[in-house]
């Protein structure tokens, strides 16, 4: 009795082998948040949401990142203007107010890191 030769698949076919996924960017992040709005900052980019909707901007795409209390001194006011030239504005509301000055420091921190000149 013969038995049929084993078959072996020739090299180099089938599934490539699993690669460890690239290591994700590390670098600083500012986060405002209250119950309707918040603010991230992180490496790649800006986003800005309200009411559960988010705007997303990369930082290839942002022109510059204003920011500034709000007029009563309780609320952050980011606008991000893209390099359409369209603003794009969000509005946090600090609570305490205290917090607002912690928010100030940060988001100048995070922003001069990504944003050196402006």
């Amino acid at each position: 009795m013969t038995h049929p030769p084993h078959h072996q698949p020739p090299q180099g076919f089938g599934p490539p082998p699993q690669m460890p996924p690239p290591p994700v960017p590390v670098g600083p992040e500012f986060l405002a948040v209250d119950r309707r709005s918040s603010v991230t900052v992180d490496v790649s980019g800006v986003t800005l949401e309200i009411n559960g909707v988010e705007a997303e901007f990369d930082w290839p795409e942002i022109r510059r990142v204003h920011y500034k209390a709000s007029p009563n001194g309780k609320a952050l006011m980011v606008a991000v203007v893209h390099l359409d030239g369209q603003f794009y504005e969000c509005v946090v509301e600090a609570k305490p107010r205290e917090r607002l000055r912690e928010w100030f420091a940060g988001l100048a921190a995070v922003l001069g890191h990504y944003r050196p000149m402006g």
